[in-house]
């Protein structure tokens, strides 16, 4: 039986009842992620964000040397999709997710975890 190795780890977390404030303040949520980032072990290489009228909701995505996590909000909704994709051994991506929830304290989430890049391990090393 072949050993498997999993390249990368990426959450996707539906965050329900959020404060449509906070849903809607862009300066704190690049706080939130960048301080999800410092706790999550990973590299911050940058990042990207945008505010939609006439809600006021925003897209901001955090590139990392990892991968990335982005956070889109409807404030209307009362609704924000936290995606959070790592690779390698150093990020934890569960760090990250537990103080973006802890910090935008939604009602309720979904969260799923999904293993990317499930390889074989003597496929990795013939690839070296």
């Amino acid at each position: 039986m072949a050993k498997m190795k999993v390249l990368g780890r990426h959450i996707i977390a539906e965050l329900h009842g959020c404060d449509p404030g906070l849903l809607t303040d862009l300066d704190r949520a690049i706080e939130i992620l960048r301080e999800a980032v410092r706790v999550s072990g990973a590299t911050y290489l940058g990042e990207f964000h945008r505010v939609f009228e006439p809600w006021g909701g925003f897209t901001a995505i955090v590139a990392l040397a990892e991968s990335h996590i982005s956070i889109h909000t409807w404030p209307e909704y009362r609704y924000a999709a936290l995606d959070i994709f790592t690779c390698g051994e150093t990020a934890d991506p569960w760090r990250a997710y537990e103080y973006i929830v802890d910090a935008y304290k939604p009602e309720r989430v979904n969260v799923t975890e999904v293993k990317r890049g499930l390889v074989k391990i003597e496929e990795l090393l013939k690839a070296r």
